[in-house]
């Protein structure tokens, strides 16, 4: 028979556990590598590279979902980037992951052509990383909930600059706190993230993946967005006014051997 301190106790441990359930998950971190690449010959020794070595090795690493995209084939970017994106727990899961992958032996035998490239014939041309940290109302990724085939979707990134940090973090709230990521989930837009850049060339901004079905859908879905009344008074509302610089898209398809 339980007494009432074995009662008190096992009410406490079962508020703390619910309590432990009940905690938002952390804040996700997300490093977008885009490759600038030169040919065809570039461009499929790094998707080996990728697709046989990176993306294995970061699932060793409890890495669920990397994303690999390409522009579009009507983009006049397509065939010279790809755009490499991995979800992490933190910021130091992202600085140890090179380490890591150092230390995993059948990573470094099956990117070998990518990891021992010479300087006379490199796997790509140049480089660029950005770091990004989740908004504290979407902290974890999401996988696009799509059945079209990989070739024909449309995913759309996009960067919103801003004036000022102060102005930077008035459009993270818009997203956030106001509304707006409410309306792209309602129109049924399938965001893959949304994430601050706290590393990046094009400082302060923002940048967010939705997806798409196919081209038609894309333009449908904005259109919708446009014409939403949600959205409408989100966007007039005073405290929100001259938030955004300069917004860009940029216009993507998943790899075939993409996680997302």
């Amino acid at each position: 028979m339980l007494t009432s301190k074995s009662l008190l106790t096992l009410a406490i441990g079962l508020f703390c556990s619910f309590c432990a359930l009940a905690k938002p998950p952390k804040r996700e971190f997300y490093e977008l590598k885009i490759y600038r690449i030169q040919g065809k010959e570039q461009e499929n020794r790094l998707d080996t590279y990728l697709r046989d070595a990176y993306l294995p090795a970061a699932h060793r690493q409890g890495i669920a979902a990397v994303g690999v995209f390409k522009p579009v084939p009507t983009d006049t970017a397509a065939g010279k980037l790809v755009y490499v994106l991995t979800p992490l727990s933190s910021l130091d899961a992202l600085l140890s992951l090179p380490a890591k992958l150092g230390k995993d032996t059948r990573y470094q035998a099956d990117g070998k052509d990518y990891l021992d490239a010479p300087y006379t014939n490199p796997p790509y041309v140049r480089l660029e990383t950005i770091v990004l940290q989740a908004f504290a109302g979407r902290p974890v990724l999401r996988k696009p909930d799509l059945t079209s085939p990989k070739s024909e979707r449309v995913y759309e990134l996009r960067s919103y600059e801003s004036f000022t940090e102060k102005l930077f973090h008035n459009k993270v709230d818009m997203f956030d706190k106001a509304g707006e990521e409410a309306v792209f989930d309602r129109l049924g837009f399938n965001p893959v993230f949304y994430g601050e850049v706290v590393a990046g060339r094009s400082m302060p901004n923002l940048m967010y993946l939705t997806t798409f079905a196919d081209k038609a859908s894309r333009d449908a879905h904005w259109k919708a967005f446009s014409a939403d009344a949600e959205w409408g008074r989100i966007k007039t509302m005073p405290e929100y006014q001259h938030n955004v610089s300069k917004n860009t898209s940029y216009f993507l398809y998943p790899a075939a051997y993409s996680d997302l």
